[in-house]
């Protein structure tokens, strides 16, 4: 059983919690994850390890309310157990010093991008971080990102705060049509949003890393839901990644993968929502 220590919302619908989780406090690498199961019968969900604490023995994780699974973790207080915490899982990223590298981060993506900045950063990087939200309310860990960024430049849909527009137009206007040097690009998000940075890293050959969100079950490589097309080739995400290199990554296949459930996810939600599941 693994204990909240910490839950803390970080706007209306994204939550920050911190959990008791020793081991994985020890071995967690940036870029790994974690999956989570609240009760006997709860679903299993795949979460980043956005940040741990060895001498505490604790592990942070933010999530966005958007199904039963996540309304039922928000519905949990400071001192109650998870039922199931296993990790750390998948491939740890790819840590050295490239030089000057670009962390864009858009919506709860940003929780994922931060462990990236900070070791980036660690190694020895000049990063530049370029966050994005819907709107001002909805922009998350901008504290934290500032201590771990060289320079950091936000944006908002609405304009509501900071520079009008999305984080690939801000990129692509600020730094590529400038001729500044990117030696590497990490872009996690919506897949829109990474599809976008990608489609214009591309034609400068600037490696560009993303994290995919992709569809799991067991995390173990067994079930095969969560596998991606990659250059061609099927990859399995939570043993193959979750990080692959975003120009071999068939964005359309996997926004459709993604849909493959919304109406029952919508459902059970909605029963959850007016106490007509049980649970």
């Amino acid at each position: 059983m693994n204990k909240i220590i910490e839950k803390v919302n970080l706007s209306e619908r994204v939550v920050k919690m911190v959990l008791e989780a020793p081991i994985i406090a020890q071995k967690r690498k940036a870029g790994q994850f974690i999956v989570l199961k609240i009760h006997e019968k709860g679903e299993r969900i795949p979460l980043t390890i956005v940040d741990s604490d060895e001498q505490k023995g604790t592990i942070t994780i933010i999530f966005q309310i958007v199904g039963k699974t996540t309304a039922q973790l928000n519905g949990l207080k400071i001192g109650d157990a998870l039922q199931d915490v296993l990790g750390p899982l998948g491939n740890p990223t790819e840590i050295e010093n490239y030089g000057r590298v670009v962390c864009i981060g858009g919506g709860v993506g940003i929780g994922v991008i931060y462990p990236l900045a900070v070791a980036l950063k660690k190694a020895g990087n000049r990063v530049i971080s370029i966050l994005g939200a819907r709107t001002r309310d909805l922009l998350i860990l901008e504290k934290e990102m500032r201590a771990s960024s060289d320079t950091m430049v936000i944006t908002t849909d609405d304009g509501s705060y900071g520079v009008h527009g999305f984080v690939s137009s801000v990129f692509q206007v600020g730094m590529l049509d400038q001729n500044i040097k990117v030696d590497r690009v990490y872009a996690i998000g919506p897949v829109p949003m990474m599809k976008a940075v990608c489609d214009i890293t591309k034609p400068h050959g600037i490696k560009t890393i993303v994290s995919l969100n992709s569809i799991m079950v067991d995390a173990t490589g067994m079930c095969g839901a969560c596998r991606v097309n990659v250059a061609g080739k099927t990859k399995i995400t939570c043993v193959d990644g979750p990080e692959f290199d975003g120009h071999d990554v068939d964005f359309k296949l996997l926004a459709d993968r993604l849909k493959m459930y919304c109406d029952q996810e919508k459902e059970a939600y909605e029963k959850h929502k007016c106490g007509c599941d049980g649970n």
